[in-house]
């Protein structure tokens, strides 16, 4: 099946951000990348269900903002990525930052694809290349910036390890 497919799930329903604004994101961020073959799931939770996964998938106890996994089998040109991103936490950050709960969750949405395209936040430099980049893509969109100079960083990972899920698929963020 050529093309960008992009599906959303709304476990977590009291956040705005309609679904075809995420879709247009998410081709928007591909096509940049030239990946114009791909399966895109987003599931939008709360912070009790990323918590449970998190803990299941990367050994951490806390709530983050998503998790990325890449299910591509690699034997052809049809990549695979499962996003889950908190929709609760999207709402309370974006309270603090002083922009719309959507603009929060397309940050989460184009962090975790961004992800998935091999780019990493580990160190200083590259998260600073990687958030420049969000940024970049969030104004394009009609999201807004979020990790301008006046802005307050994101938290921090507490390992820089990835780490394997049992089924083997790399979970990140």
């Amino acid at each position: 099946m050529p093309g960008i497919v992009v599906y959303v799930r709304r476990e977590f329903k009291d956040i705005d951000c309609p679904q075809q604004k995420l879709s247009r994101l998410v081709r928007s961020v591909c096509r940049r990348f030239r990946l114009a073959n791909a399966t895109v799931d987003i599931a939008i939770v709360d912070n009790d269900r990323i918590r449970k996964l998190n803990s299941r998938f990367l050994n951490q106890k806390a709530a983050t903002d998503c998790l990325a996994f890449d299910l591509s089998d690699g034997k052809d040109s049809h990549r695979w990525f499962e996003l889950v991103v908190n929709g609760q936490r999207a709402i309370s950050e974006s309270a603090k930052r002083g922009h719309s709960a959507g603009a929060e969750l397309a940050l989460y949405v184009t962090h975790g694809l961004l992800h998935n395209l091999g780019f990493d936040d580990l160190l200083p430099l590259r998260a600073g290349k990687m958030h420049r980049l969000e940024d970049e893509i969030l104004k394009q969109q009609g999201f807004g910036p979020v990790y301008e100079k006046n802005m307050r960083p994101r938290r921090r990972r507490p390992s820089g390890k990835r780490h394997q899920n049992p089924q083997g698929h790399r979970a990140k963020c």
